[in-house]
Protein backbone atom coordinates (compact mmCIF):
# COMPACT_ATOMS: atom_id res chain seq x y z
CA UNK A 1 0.00 0.00 0.00
CA UNK A 2 2.94 1.91 0.76
CA UNK A 3 4.78 2.10 -2.25
CA UNK A 4 1.41 2.30 -4.34
CA UNK A 5 1.15 5.66 -2.95
CA UNK A 6 4.54 6.23 -3.59
CA UNK A 7 4.51 5.29 -7.28
CA UNK A 8 1.18 7.55 -7.36
CA UNK A 9 2.62 10.28 -6.21
CA UNK A 10 5.63 9.78 -8.41
CA UNK A 11 3.53 9.42 -11.54
CA UNK A 12 1.18 12.66 -10.86
CA UNK A 13 4.21 14.57 -10.15
CA UNK A 14 6.05 13.38 -13.77
CA UNK A 15 2.73 14.00 -15.51
CA UNK A 16 2.08 17.48 -13.80
CA UNK A 17 5.78 18.25 -15.21
CA UNK A 18 4.85 17.30 -18.59
CA UNK A 19 1.78 19.20 -18.59
CA UNK A 20 3.46 22.21 -17.27
CA UNK A 21 6.05 21.54 -20.19
CA UNK A 22 3.58 21.50 -23.07
CA UNK A 23 1.70 24.43 -21.89
CA UNK A 24 4.93 26.52 -21.50
CA UNK A 25 5.65 25.09 -25.33
CA UNK A 26 2.56 26.48 -25.80
CA UNK A 27 2.95 29.62 -24.67
CA UNK A 28 5.79 31.05 -25.91
CA UNK A 29 5.59 29.06 -29.63
CA UNK A 30 1.94 29.78 -30.34
CA UNK A 31 0.91 32.45 -27.79
CA UNK A 32 4.08 34.24 -27.14
CA UNK A 33 3.08 35.52 -23.69
CA UNK A 34 6.70 35.51 -22.55
CA UNK A 35 5.51 37.18 -18.87
CA UNK A 36 3.25 33.79 -18.51
CA UNK A 37 5.93 31.55 -20.16
CA UNK A 38 8.47 32.93 -17.55
CA UNK A 39 5.93 32.07 -14.31
CA UNK A 40 5.51 28.79 -15.48
CA UNK A 41 9.12 28.29 -16.19
CA UNK A 42 9.77 29.16 -12.71
CA UNK A 43 6.80 26.83 -11.56
CA UNK A 44 8.11 23.95 -13.65
CA UNK A 45 12.16 24.31 -11.96
CA UNK A 46 10.26 24.37 -8.69
CA UNK A 47 8.17 21.27 -9.63
CA UNK A 48 11.49 19.44 -10.62
CA UNK A 49 12.99 20.38 -7.56
CA UNK A 50 10.32 19.49 -5.52
CA UNK A 51 10.09 15.93 -7.34
CA UNK A 52 14.10 15.24 -6.90
CA UNK A 53 13.79 16.29 -3.21
CA UNK A 54 11.32 14.09 -2.40
CA UNK A 55 13.00 11.01 -4.07
CA UNK A 56 16.17 12.16 -2.27
CA UNK A 57 14.36 11.71 1.24
CA UNK A 58 13.15 8.50 0.57
CA UNK A 59 16.60 7.90 -0.55
CA UNK A 60 18.43 9.08 2.26
CA UNK A 61 15.65 7.09 4.64
CA UNK A 62 16.62 4.03 2.88
CA UNK A 63 20.11 4.64 2.74
CA UNK A 64 20.39 5.13 6.69
CA UNK A 65 18.04 1.86 7.32
CA UNK A 66 21.09 -0.19 5.49
CA UNK A 67 23.46 1.89 7.13
CA UNK A 68 22.41 0.72 10.72
CA UNK A 69 22.06 -2.35 9.81
CA UNK A 70 25.71 -2.85 8.09
CA UNK A 71 26.98 -0.55 10.84
CA UNK A 72 24.80 -2.74 13.68
CA UNK A 73 23.98 0.80 14.71
CA UNK A 74 20.53 0.03 16.28
CA UNK A 75 19.81 3.35 18.24
CA UNK A 76 18.55 4.83 15.35
CA UNK A 77 14.54 5.38 14.91
CA UNK A 78 12.02 6.78 12.31
CA UNK A 79 9.48 9.55 12.99
CA UNK A 80 10.14 11.65 9.98
CA UNK A 81 6.30 13.01 9.30
CA UNK A 82 7.22 15.35 6.59
CA UNK A 83 6.51 12.95 3.66
CA UNK A 84 3.11 12.50 4.70
CA UNK A 85 0.85 10.16 6.22
CA UNK A 86 1.36 7.54 3.41
CA UNK A 87 4.71 7.02 4.90
CA UNK A 88 3.89 6.49 8.47
CA UNK A 89 3.55 2.61 8.12
CA UNK A 90 7.04 2.37 6.37
CA UNK A 91 8.57 4.37 9.77
CA UNK A 92 6.50 1.62 11.70
CA UNK A 93 8.20 -1.18 9.88
CA UNK A 94 11.45 0.30 9.56
CA UNK A 95 11.31 0.60 13.62
CA UNK A 96 10.12 -2.58 13.88
CA UNK A 97 12.86 -4.15 11.81
CA UNK A 98 15.45 -2.22 13.93
CA UNK A 99 14.23 -3.73 17.13
CA UNK A 100 14.13 -6.90 16.00
CA UNK A 101 17.65 -6.50 15.16
CA UNK A 102 18.13 -5.19 17.97
CA UNK A 103 16.66 -7.90 19.81
CA UNK A 104 18.98 -10.59 18.39
CA UNK A 105 21.78 -8.69 18.66
CA UNK A 106 21.22 -9.02 22.70
CA UNK A 107 20.42 -12.51 22.66
CA UNK A 108 23.39 -13.24 20.91
CA UNK A 109 25.35 -10.93 23.14
CA UNK A 110 23.51 -12.94 25.85
CA UNK A 111 24.76 -16.31 24.48
CA UNK A 112 28.33 -15.01 24.21
CA UNK A 113 28.58 -14.07 27.64
CA UNK A 114 27.21 -17.09 28.78
CA UNK A 115 29.30 -19.25 26.91
CA UNK A 116 32.41 -16.81 28.09
CA UNK A 117 31.27 -17.99 31.60
CA UNK A 118 31.48 -21.43 31.13
CA UNK A 119 34.55 -21.56 29.54
CA UNK A 120 36.18 -19.66 31.80
CA UNK A 121 34.20 -21.98 34.64
CA UNK A 122 35.66 -25.00 33.66
CA UNK A 123 38.68 -26.56 35.22
CA UNK A 124 40.02 -27.80 31.82
CA UNK A 125 42.25 -25.24 30.25
CA UNK A 126 41.22 -23.58 26.41
CA UNK A 127 42.82 -22.57 24.17
CA UNK A 128 42.35 -21.21 20.64
CA UNK A 129 44.29 -19.72 17.96
CA UNK A 130 45.00 -19.32 13.94
CA UNK A 131 47.37 -20.65 11.63
CA UNK A 132 49.49 -17.75 12.34
CA UNK A 133 49.78 -18.25 15.83
CA UNK A 134 47.62 -15.31 17.41
CA UNK A 135 45.65 -16.57 20.00
CA UNK A 136 41.72 -15.98 19.83
CA UNK A 137 40.93 -17.14 23.32
CA UNK A 138 42.37 -18.32 26.31
CA UNK A 139 39.93 -19.37 29.83
CA UNK A 140 41.26 -18.69 33.14
CA UNK A 141 42.23 -22.47 33.81
CA UNK A 142 45.00 -22.45 31.08
CA UNK A 143 46.36 -19.00 32.59
CA UNK A 144 46.62 -20.51 35.77
CA UNK A 145 47.61 -23.59 34.76
CA UNK A 146 50.39 -22.13 32.90
CA UNK A 147 51.31 -19.26 35.31
CA UNK A 148 50.43 -16.48 32.56
CA UNK A 149 48.08 -13.82 33.07
CA UNK A 150 47.76 -13.42 29.49
CA UNK A 151 48.82 -15.37 26.21
CA UNK A 152 48.24 -13.40 22.64
CA UNK A 153 50.54 -15.55 20.67
CA UNK A 154 51.47 -18.95 20.78
CA UNK A 155 55.36 -17.99 20.46
CA UNK A 156 54.83 -16.56 23.94
CA UNK A 157 54.64 -19.81 25.66
CA UNK A 158 58.46 -20.20 24.92
CA UNK A 159 58.53 -18.83 28.89
CA UNK A 160 56.49 -22.09 29.66
CA UNK A 161 58.49 -24.38 27.07
CA UNK A 162 60.55 -23.55 24.14
CA UNK A 163 59.57 -26.36 22.27
CA UNK A 164 55.73 -25.62 23.46
CA UNK A 165 54.84 -23.22 20.58
CA UNK A 166 55.65 -26.01 18.21
CA UNK A 167 54.23 -28.85 19.11
CA UNK A 168 50.89 -27.22 19.82
CA UNK A 169 51.43 -25.65 16.36
CA UNK A 170 52.04 -29.17 14.64
CA UNK A 171 48.83 -30.72 16.05
CA UNK A 172 46.08 -31.72 13.92
CA UNK A 173 42.18 -32.30 14.59
CA UNK A 174 42.00 -35.01 16.90
CA UNK A 175 45.91 -35.33 17.39
CA UNK A 176 46.17 -36.58 21.62
CA UNK A 177 49.70 -35.71 23.33
CA UNK A 178 51.31 -36.19 26.99
CA UNK A 179 53.93 -33.38 27.49
CA UNK A 180 56.28 -33.05 30.85
CA UNK A 181 56.20 -29.70 31.88
CA UNK A 182 58.36 -27.82 34.87
CA UNK A 183 56.52 -24.97 35.72
CA UNK A 184 56.60 -22.43 38.19
CA UNK A 185 59.00 -25.39 39.88
CA UNK A 186 56.59 -27.46 39.99
CA UNK A 187 56.16 -30.87 37.56
CA UNK A 188 53.09 -30.79 35.48
CA UNK A 189 52.16 -34.16 32.69
CA UNK A 190 49.55 -31.99 30.58
CA UNK A 191 47.44 -33.82 28.17
CA UNK A 192 46.51 -32.23 25.23
CA UNK A 193 43.43 -32.49 22.89
CA UNK A 194 43.05 -30.51 19.30
CA UNK A 195 40.46 -30.36 17.05
CA UNK A 196 40.14 -27.74 14.05
CA UNK A 197 37.40 -25.45 12.74
CA UNK A 198 36.89 -22.75 10.31
CA UNK A 199 35.42 -19.33 11.34
CA UNK A 200 34.83 -16.12 9.44
CA UNK A 201 36.76 -17.28 6.22
CA UNK A 202 40.08 -18.65 8.44
CA UNK A 203 40.82 -22.25 10.18
CA UNK A 204 41.29 -22.13 13.50
CA UNK A 205 42.80 -25.12 16.12
CA UNK A 206 41.27 -25.29 19.38
CA UNK A 207 43.78 -27.10 22.25
CA UNK A 208 41.83 -28.24 25.52
CA UNK A 209 44.54 -29.19 27.57
CA UNK A 210 44.17 -30.30 31.63
CA UNK A 211 46.81 -31.70 34.34
CA UNK A 212 46.85 -35.77 34.93
CA UNK A 213 49.76 -35.47 37.47
CA UNK A 214 47.88 -36.45 40.00
CA UNK A 215 45.42 -39.34 38.14
CA UNK A 216 48.90 -40.84 36.42
CA UNK A 217 50.82 -41.07 39.92
CA UNK A 218 47.81 -43.07 41.55
CA UNK A 219 47.62 -45.02 38.51
CA UNK A 220 51.24 -45.90 38.68
CA UNK A 221 51.09 -46.21 42.73
CA UNK A 222 48.14 -48.85 41.87
CA UNK A 223 49.98 -50.45 38.97
CA UNK A 224 53.03 -51.00 40.98
CA UNK A 225 51.04 -52.03 44.06
CA UNK A 226 48.97 -55.15 41.88
CA UNK A 227 52.56 -55.75 40.53
CA UNK A 228 53.95 -56.24 43.63
CA UNK A 229 51.19 -58.41 44.66
CA UNK A 230 51.54 -60.65 41.83
CA UNK A 231 55.69 -60.98 42.25
CA UNK A 232 54.81 -61.37 46.21
CA UNK A 233 52.80 -63.89 45.65
CA UNK A 234 54.57 -65.67 43.33
CA UNK A 235 58.15 -65.48 45.04
CA UNK A 236 56.55 -66.53 48.42
CA UNK A 237 54.87 -69.63 46.70
CA UNK A 238 58.35 -70.44 45.54
CA UNK A 239 60.48 -69.63 48.47
CA UNK A 240 58.16 -71.43 51.33
CA UNK A 241 59.19 -74.79 50.47
CA UNK A 242 62.72 -74.13 49.34
CA UNK A 243 63.13 -72.67 53.21
CA UNK A 244 61.04 -75.62 54.39
CA UNK A 245 62.87 -78.44 52.86
CA UNK A 246 66.30 -76.69 53.27
CA UNK A 247 65.49 -76.48 57.13
CA UNK A 248 64.55 -80.12 56.73
CA UNK A 249 67.85 -81.15 55.09
CA UNK A 250 69.58 -79.05 57.53
CA UNK A 251 68.01 -80.83 60.31
CA UNK A 252 69.06 -84.80 59.03
CA UNK A 253 72.49 -83.46 58.34
CA UNK A 254 73.72 -81.27 61.68
CA UNK A 255 72.56 -81.95 64.93
CA UNK A 256 70.49 -78.92 66.63
CA UNK A 257 71.89 -79.35 69.65
CA UNK A 258 75.38 -80.02 69.71
CA UNK A 259 75.90 -78.77 66.00
CA UNK A 260 77.82 -81.92 64.57
CA UNK A 261 77.02 -82.98 61.45
CA UNK A 262 74.93 -86.51 61.07
CA UNK A 263 76.22 -87.22 57.95
CA UNK A 264 78.07 -90.43 58.53
CA UNK A 265 75.03 -91.57 60.60
CA UNK A 266 73.09 -91.40 57.28
CA UNK A 267 70.92 -94.45 56.14
CA UNK A 268 69.54 -95.19 52.91
CA UNK A 269 66.63 -93.76 53.56
CA UNK A 270 67.91 -90.72 54.94
CA UNK A 271 69.66 -89.85 51.69
CA UNK A 272 66.79 -90.78 49.57
CA UNK A 273 64.99 -88.24 51.31
CA UNK A 274 67.58 -85.49 51.12
CA UNK A 275 67.91 -86.83 47.55
CA UNK A 276 64.13 -85.53 46.70
CA UNK A 277 64.50 -82.69 49.05
CA UNK A 278 67.69 -81.23 47.05
CA UNK A 279 65.88 -82.32 43.75
CA UNK A 280 62.69 -80.43 44.84
CA UNK A 281 64.43 -77.08 45.94
CA UNK A 282 66.21 -77.14 42.44
CA UNK A 283 62.82 -77.61 40.46
CA UNK A 284 61.48 -75.28 42.37
CA UNK A 285 64.57 -72.41 42.39
CA UNK A 286 64.35 -73.43 38.13
CA UNK A 287 60.77 -71.93 38.36
CA UNK A 288 61.12 -69.06 40.18
CA UNK A 289 64.21 -68.40 37.57
CA UNK A 290 61.51 -68.91 34.96
CA UNK A 291 59.15 -66.76 36.88
CA UNK A 292 61.71 -64.07 36.40
CA UNK A 293 62.68 -64.67 32.86
CA UNK A 294 59.20 -64.56 31.73
CA UNK A 295 59.07 -61.29 34.18
CA UNK A 296 61.86 -60.29 31.97
CA UNK A 297 61.06 -60.92 28.36
CA UNK A 298 57.32 -58.72 29.11
CA UNK A 299 59.35 -56.04 29.84
CA UNK A 300 61.86 -56.27 27.02
CA UNK A 301 59.22 -55.91 23.84
CA UNK A 302 61.10 -55.08 20.55
CA UNK A 303 59.97 -51.74 18.75
CA UNK A 304 57.71 -52.18 16.33
CA UNK A 305 59.01 -52.41 12.73
CA UNK A 306 56.10 -50.90 10.51
CA UNK A 307 54.87 -52.13 7.15
CA UNK A 308 52.02 -52.02 5.14
CA UNK A 309 50.35 -55.41 4.12
CA UNK A 310 47.39 -56.90 3.19
CA UNK A 311 45.40 -58.40 6.54
CA UNK A 312 44.54 -61.66 4.48
CA UNK A 313 48.11 -62.51 4.63
CA UNK A 314 48.28 -62.01 8.29
CA UNK A 315 45.15 -64.54 8.55
CA UNK A 316 46.34 -66.87 6.72
CA UNK A 317 49.47 -67.14 8.61
CA UNK A 318 47.70 -67.85 11.35
CA UNK A 319 45.74 -70.72 9.93
CA UNK A 320 48.45 -72.50 8.72
CA UNK A 321 50.29 -72.20 11.95
CA UNK A 322 47.55 -73.39 14.43
CA UNK A 323 46.27 -75.86 11.59
CA UNK A 324 47.35 -78.94 13.43
CA UNK A 325 45.31 -78.00 16.75
CA UNK A 326 42.65 -76.54 14.88
CA UNK A 327 41.78 -80.14 13.21
CA UNK A 328 42.46 -81.56 16.55
CA UNK A 329 39.82 -80.43 18.28
CA UNK A 330 37.29 -80.43 15.26
CA UNK A 331 36.76 -76.72 15.53
CA UNK A 332 35.79 -74.73 12.52
CA UNK A 333 37.63 -71.70 12.33
CA UNK A 334 36.98 -68.75 9.09
CA UNK A 335 38.46 -65.59 7.97
CA UNK A 336 36.92 -62.72 6.17
CA UNK A 337 38.09 -59.33 5.23
CA UNK A 338 35.76 -56.51 4.15
CA UNK A 339 37.03 -55.30 1.62
CA UNK A 340 39.25 -58.39 0.44
CA UNK A 341 42.58 -55.76 -0.12
CA UNK A 342 42.03 -53.97 3.09
CA UNK A 343 45.41 -52.74 3.84
CA UNK A 344 47.14 -52.17 7.29
CA UNK A 345 50.00 -50.48 9.06
CA UNK A 346 51.65 -52.25 11.59
CA UNK A 347 54.37 -54.95 12.52
CA UNK A 348 54.17 -58.51 11.14
CA UNK A 349 55.37 -60.69 13.74
CA UNK A 350 53.85 -58.69 16.65
CA UNK A 351 50.86 -59.17 15.10
CA UNK A 352 51.08 -62.63 14.18
CA UNK A 353 51.95 -62.85 18.27
CA UNK A 354 48.93 -60.60 19.30
CA UNK A 355 46.31 -63.44 17.35
CA UNK A 356 47.90 -66.19 18.08
CA UNK A 357 47.62 -65.37 21.66
CA UNK A 358 44.14 -64.87 21.50
CA UNK A 359 43.18 -67.70 18.92
CA UNK A 360 45.53 -70.17 21.32
CA UNK A 361 42.48 -68.70 23.75
CA UNK A 362 40.07 -69.50 21.88
CA UNK A 363 41.44 -73.26 20.98
CA UNK A 364 40.96 -73.79 24.95
CA UNK A 365 37.64 -72.32 25.52
CA UNK A 366 35.73 -73.62 22.78
CA UNK A 367 37.77 -77.89 22.97
CA UNK A 368 35.11 -78.90 25.27
CA UNK A 369 31.75 -77.27 23.27
CA UNK A 370 29.75 -78.64 20.67
CA UNK A 371 30.26 -77.08 17.23
CA UNK A 372 33.40 -75.43 18.66
CA UNK A 373 33.79 -72.50 16.12
CA UNK A 374 36.71 -69.48 15.44
CA UNK A 375 36.11 -66.83 13.39
CA UNK A 376 38.53 -63.78 12.28
CA UNK A 377 36.98 -60.70 10.91
CA UNK A 378 38.74 -57.69 9.76
CA UNK A 379 36.75 -54.15 8.75
CA UNK A 380 37.52 -50.60 8.88
CA UNK A 381 35.42 -49.05 11.62
CA UNK A 382 32.80 -45.75 11.49
CA UNK A 383 36.31 -44.13 12.21
CA UNK A 384 38.12 -45.45 9.57
CA UNK A 385 40.60 -47.35 11.66
CA UNK A 386 41.03 -50.96 10.86
CA UNK A 387 39.73 -53.86 13.49
CA UNK A 388 40.36 -57.29 13.75
CA UNK A 389 37.92 -59.61 15.25
CA UNK A 390 38.79 -62.46 17.27
CA UNK A 391 35.32 -64.47 18.16
CA UNK A 392 34.56 -67.57 19.59
CA UNK A 393 31.45 -69.69 20.73
CA UNK A 394 33.42 -70.98 23.72
CA UNK A 395 32.55 -70.89 27.60
CA UNK A 396 33.15 -66.87 28.00
CA UNK A 397 35.00 -65.22 30.51
CA UNK A 398 33.74 -64.70 33.99
CA UNK A 399 32.27 -61.42 34.93
CA UNK A 400 33.95 -61.31 38.04
CA UNK A 401 37.72 -62.01 36.51
CA UNK A 402 37.11 -60.25 32.95
CA UNK A 403 38.35 -57.03 34.42
CA UNK A 404 41.24 -58.55 35.52
CA UNK A 405 42.53 -60.50 32.17
CA UNK A 406 45.07 -58.26 31.23
CA UNK A 407 47.18 -58.28 34.21
CA UNK A 408 50.41 -60.03 34.42
CA UNK A 409 50.70 -63.15 35.25
CA UNK A 410 46.86 -63.31 35.68
CA UNK A 411 45.36 -66.88 34.69
CA UNK A 412 42.41 -68.57 35.00
CA UNK A 413 43.57 -71.72 33.09
CA UNK A 414 45.41 -74.94 35.07
CA UNK A 415 48.78 -74.32 32.49
CA UNK A 416 49.60 -71.27 31.80
CA UNK A 417 52.24 -68.20 32.16
CA UNK A 418 49.25 -65.68 32.50
CA UNK A 419 51.41 -62.95 30.28
CA UNK A 420 49.89 -63.90 27.11
CA UNK A 421 47.27 -61.01 27.14
CA UNK A 422 49.33 -58.42 28.93
CA UNK A 423 52.19 -58.83 26.45
CA UNK A 424 49.50 -58.24 23.88
CA UNK A 425 47.93 -55.25 25.28
CA UNK A 426 51.63 -53.94 25.40
CA UNK A 427 51.96 -54.87 21.43
CA UNK A 428 48.78 -52.94 20.88
CA UNK A 429 50.05 -50.39 22.54
CA UNK A 430 53.25 -49.81 20.77
CA UNK A 431 50.82 -49.62 17.91
CA UNK A 432 49.21 -46.36 19.37
CA UNK A 433 46.46 -48.98 19.64
CA UNK A 434 43.84 -50.78 21.72
CA UNK A 435 42.22 -54.22 22.54
CA UNK A 436 39.07 -54.94 24.60
CA UNK A 437 36.59 -57.84 24.83
CA UNK A 438 33.04 -58.81 25.11
CA UNK A 439 32.32 -61.83 26.83
CA UNK A 440 28.97 -63.65 28.47
CA UNK A 441 29.28 -66.71 30.46
CA UNK A 442 28.69 -70.01 28.24
CA UNK A 443 27.69 -67.68 25.14
CA UNK A 444 31.85 -67.09 23.54
CA UNK A 445 33.77 -64.23 23.88
CA UNK A 446 34.79 -61.53 21.58
CA UNK A 447 38.59 -59.64 21.58
CA UNK A 448 38.58 -56.73 19.48
CA UNK A 449 41.85 -55.11 18.15
CA UNK A 450 41.39 -51.12 17.17
CA UNK A 451 44.43 -49.79 14.87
Amino acid sequence: MIYKRFYTVIVFRVLLLVLSAVVLAYLVIVVKHYVSSIILGAMIVLQTWLLIAYINRINNKLATFFDSIRHSDFSTSFTDKSLGKSFEKLNISFNEVINEFRKNRAEKEENYNYLQTVVQHITIGIICFDETGTVDMVNLAARHTLRMTNVKTIEELKSVSPALPETLMKLNSGDKILLKLIIGDELKQLSFYATEFRMRGENYTLVSFQDIHAELEEKEIESWQKLIRVLTHEIMNSITPISSLASTVNTMLIDENTKESKVGKLDENDVDSISQAITTIQKRSEGLLNFVDIYRNLTRIPKPNFRYFPVTECFDRIEQLLHKDIVKHNIVCTHKVFPNDLMLTADPDLLDQVIINLVLNSIDAVKDVENPQISLVAYSNRNEKTTIEVQDNGTGIKQDIIDKIFFPFFTSKKEGSGIGLSLSRQIMHLHKGSIWVKSKPGEGSVFTLTF
